[in-house]
């Protein structure tokens, strides 16, 4: 029997951020990215970013995003705010920041301009 080689710190924080990109596209989340900002932030790794359509589907995408890290690696959020408004929800996992919001928040605040010059990572499968 071989054993799993155990993961960097560096990809841990990398496959949450695919991981929940992925769930959020389950769900019909719209222009999801995920940014490496730990260059440029000193608190955490990587930002996922993404869009919903309404308020309710906001909600939607928080609550995969937070099944599906729970369920394929067994972590759960340090923090989560603004659920109660479910226009832009924050979900902290500390090396991983994914922000969910609703599309016209989303455009008011151009968070993605803010760090146009990091470096985006892929996340969809290669397997199509």
């Amino acid at each position: 029997m071989t054993s799993r080689p155990q993961q960097t710190a560096a990809e841990a924080a990398v496959a949450l951020a695919r991981v929940a990109a992925r769930a959020a596209d389950d769900k019909k989340a719209e222009q999801t990215l995920i940014l490496a900002v730990g260059d440029v932030l000193a608190i955490t790794d990587y930002f996922v970013i993404t869009s919903a359509s309404n308020r309710r589907l906001v909600k939607t995408v928080v609550d995969a995003v937070e099944e599906a890290v729970k369920l394929e690696l067994g972590r759960s959020p340090v923090r989560t705010e603004g659920v109660g408004e479910q226009q832009w929800v924050l979900v902290d996992y500390g090396d991983v920041v994914v922000h969910v919001f609703a599309e016209e928040i989303r455009m008011y605040y151009e968070i993605e301009r803010l760090y146009r010059d990091v470096p985006k990572v892929e996340w969809r499968s290669e397997a199509v």
